[in-house]
């Protein structure tokens, strides 16, 4: 099993370094996404005192040109703090600081959803949309492999590994419930764990979530995901579909309601927004991966619980659908709804600005409206 030369470095030596104490200073872990839209940088600051809210929080800057963001010759970009956590590595009070990027002009990065996406939520606040993201992913080893496979083989085919237990069924499950641990300590809104299909493979989910906070709790929950697989020397791949063939892919299905979908007689705004939806899937393809839409077509084959990239389809408790309206809902005629097509390394920004597009701005068309 291939794990990182850092792993095997003394976690007892390491701790006691740890435990000397700090004084009044304070260690704040600024974290921004870089140029691919899926990859997470990070550097750390000293403060005088603890931060109460984000105001208190410095901006600060980094070398773009080395995070593809900037060329060489002009790469100082901006980070601004968006979002503040506990810090499970360094306990309190240091903090985790999620920032947004921009660029020396001081307008949004490429890769900086999130301004757009918080400019919509601030739009639709008074139907307070709800979202809760169900994050895959797969445990790899260093060398790419799926953490605890038969280095020259396969597994057992799929059928005992969702939700499974016993060592033969789940692989790695140190690191779910350290991650698990580490999201509740820093305050990410996780509320739940499975095992997935495919071994190796588990999701963890994230929501209620109003607005923006989707957005900057699933990725504070992904860089903590990130830091935890680094303390166990593997690796934390978000890749759709890792392992070619007869294996289920990795999506980050993305639950969705309304106030008014969730009162009486609800699902008549629901069944409304899925007609919207149905008569956008090319743009929705589009904004659910960060390759356009590529990334995701080599998941959604219409087999492994996927349904087809180039088909929309909806139904009640149909994993095989676009959108699957959940049983109890159809039952109570009110709750939410779930899009099953936004891949595994989706930016939730994205993902959550495109279904408040549709569904609630009413937009139609491949482009989205300029507000």
């Amino acid at each position: 099993m291939a794990t990182s030369a850092s792993s095997s470095l003394s976690k007892a030596v390491k701790q006691q370094y740890m435990e000397l104490p700090q004084g009044d200073k304070v260690q704040a872990m600024y974290i921004w996404i870089d140029g691919t839209g899926e990859g997470l940088r990070c550097k750390t600051r000293t403060l005088d005192s603890e931060p109460k809210s984000i105001e208190d929080l410095p901006e600060w800057n980094f070398d773009g040109s080395s995070t593809y963001q900037a060329e060489g010759s002009n790469s100082d970009m901006y980070l601004i703090p968006a979002a503040m956590f506990r810090d499970p590595f360094r306990k309190d009070p240091n903090k985790l600081v999620l920032c947004e990027v921009l660029k020396y002009n001081r307008k949004p990065a490429e890769t900086n959803l999130r301004i757009t996406c918080k400019k919509l939520m601030d739009m639709v606040a008074d139907q307070h949309p709800w979202f809760g993201m169900e994050q895959g992913y797969t445990i790899l080893g260093t060398d790419g492999h799926p953490f605890g496979w038969p280095s020259n083989g396969f597994p057992g085919p799929q059928g005992p590994y969702y939700c499974g237990v016993g060592a033969d069924k789940a692989y790695g499950r140190d690191i779910v419930e350290a991650h698990y641990r580490a999201c509740l300590y820093a305050g990410v809104q996780i509320c739940g764990t499975n095992a997935e299909v495919m071994p190796a493979q588990w999701e963890f989910q994230v929501g209620p979530c109003e607005g923006i906070n989707m957005g900057d709790h699933l990725w504070a929950a992904r860089f903590i995901l990130h830091r935890v697989c680094e303390d166990f020397g593997v690796v934390a791949s978000f890749d759709p579909k890792p392992i070619p063939g007869n294996w289920n892919g990795a999506g980050c299905h993305t639950n969705f309601s309304t106030k008014e979908m969730r009162e009486e007689g609800g699902l008549k705004a629901i069944e409304e927004s899925i007609e919207r939806l149905g008569k956008r899937h090319r743009y929705h393809i589009r904004a659910y991966d960060p390759k356009g839409g590529l990334d995701n077509a080599r998941r959604l084959t219409g087999h492994h619980e996927t349904s087809n990239i180039n088909e929309f389809s909806a139904g009640v408790a149909n994993r095989g659908a676009s959108i699957r309206i959940p049983r109890s809902v159809g039952q109570e005629k009110k709750g939410y709804f779930e899009d099953r097509r936004p891949s595994a390394n989706c930016d939730p920004y994205g993902v959550t600005e495109a279904l408040i597009r549709t569904c609630l701005l009413g937009e139609e068309g491949d482009e989205p409206t300029d507000y």
